[in-house]
């Protein structure tokens, strides 16, 4: 589905009326698409931190250009400041020091990544210091605007090896509706890191569970994980069993149609896997579905129950066969598990209690869980925010646009940025990566 709004900006007199008006004029981004380098032109490297003088070659494994004289680019593409030396709120001007002087130079769609040490692993005025980088990095990314995007990553001590896929992600169009989020890595467990012999097909050997993977946004990460070497399992409702063969027949992958909150459902999935597949890496949970209603006129015998459906198959049924998958053993070593969540789950929405509960419930999942898994095993979730598809383009007009436009590239999401993510998630190389919750919201302007 397209933004006809962005469509129109574009035109003369779209220009005109943003001009005169001060409406919001969205850029159109740049999008991932296979074969092409990861970044389009040249990484600034900056700061004085324990990543620092690694940074250089870490970038250089991933085909990405870099320097550390903004004078060697006519634009810049992408930016890494490493501000993980700073360690009281005196240094924290370092951060103008560094960035005033080229943000008038960046280039349309570029990416900025600022690299700190969890504040939650220091004390005293280093925590405080290293805090305070969240404010900075949100607030900048509000400010950017051009399509550009401003990450944050703590790194842990003791995981800067683990860095190489997160940079990968966030300086490449992959990230193209992420923006202002918080991406942890070695915080829970150290690890080790894995090693990807080919960048440009991380999965090559892999096989990939993708739930409600007949359409939409499982449609789009089907796609992407089988663009990244996977053999891909897709699963859908029966009802959904045309459309979900058609599609898995074109990714040479496998499929499973049922319902994923009946009772039987997790030990149906894991038997599958175990014998057809030998097991499972990668484990995504993206079935979900909406029955909103104001929580006053959702009564405990309305008709199919909207509460008791839409918590059965967007929480406790992910909850249900991940653990199954789990105690079977049937996710191999080093496995990622994703959960689809929702920016409902962080700032809620009117009508959607039920909804909004089942998604912040998927966070807790993650939390729960993150702790816990052994062999390497990750769990992460993505939480989309109005992301264009069929679904969306039924809402009505006014809801539709005041979605897209709430956010700091004042437009809506697509499927495959949703799928980029959970392929990042899903990498080998991201194994240090765990327990994170990521917003693909553009910056939304609700929620935290």
């Amino acid at each position: 589905m397209s933004d006809k709004y962005q469509g129109f900006v574009s035109t003369p007199i779209g220009k005109l009326l943003v001009k005169n008006l001060g409406l919001p004029s969205p850029t159109k981004l740049e999008r991932y698409e296979a074969g092409a380098p990861l970044v389009d032109g040249t990484v600034l490297v900056g700061g004085t931190g324990r990543l620092a003088e690694s940074l250089p070659g870490l970038l250089d494994l991933l085909g990405i250009a870099s320097t550390a004289t903004a004078g060697e680019c006519e634009r810049i593409k992408g930016v890494v400041f490493d501000a993980s030396g700073l360690t009281d709120s005196t240094q924290l001007v370092a951060l103008r020091d560094f960035f005033t002087p080229i943000l008038r130079s960046l280039d349309s769609c570029a990416r900025v990544v600022v690299i700190g040490t969890p504040p939650e692993l220091t004390s005293g005025p280093e925590r405080v210091a290293q805090r305070a980088l969240e404010g900075f990095t949100r607030s900048l990314g509000k400010e950017i605007g051009k399509g550009s995007t401003v990450q944050l990553v703590y790194v842990a001590e003791g995981s800067e090896a683990g860095v190489t896929s997160t940079l990968g992600f966030l300086l490449s169009p992959k990230s193209a509706y992420v923006s202002g989020q918080v991406v942890r890595i070695g915080v829970h467990g150290k690890g080790t890191v894995t090693e990807v012999a080919d960048h440009t097909r991380p999965l090559a050997g892999k096989v990939a569970l993708v739930t409600g993977a007949s359409r939409g946004i499982g449609e789009a990460i089907a796609r992407v994980l089988h663009r990244d070497g996977a053999k891909v399992v897709g699963l859908d409702v029966p009802q959904a069993a045309s459309e979900l063969q058609t599609l898995m027949k074109e990714l040479d992958g496998d499929w499973l149609t049922l319902d994923i909150s009946g009772d039987d459902a997790p030990q149906r999935i894991a038997h599958h896997l175990a014998e057809k597949h030998g097991g499972v890496d990668v484990v995504v949970h993206n079935a979900g579905i909406t029955r909103d209603r104001k929580l006053a006129n959702m009564a405990p015998n309305d008709k199919g129950d909207r509460w008791a459906q839409v918590l059965g198959v967007n929480l406790t049924a992910p909850e249900r066969i991940t653990r199954e998958l789990l105690d079977q053993g049937v996710v191999n070593e080093g496995g990622s598990i994703v959960g689809v969540a929702s920016i409902a789950g962080i700032a809620g929405n009117v009508g959607q209690t039920n909804y909004a509960a089942s998604k912040a419930g998927v966070i807790g999942l993650v939390d729960s869980l993150a702790d816990e898994l052994k062999d390497s095993i990750t769990i992460n979730a993505v939480a989309p925010g109005f992301i264009i598809t069929q679904m969306t383009a039924a809402v009505p007009f006014a809801t539709r646009e005041v979605g897209q436009r709430l956010n700091a590239m004042a437009q809506g999401g697509l499927p495959v940025d949703v799928a980029e993510t959970i392929a990042w998630y899903a990498n080998p190389a991201s194994s240090l990566v765990n327990g994170n919750v990521v917003r693909v919201c553009g910056q939304m302007m609700l929620g935290a």
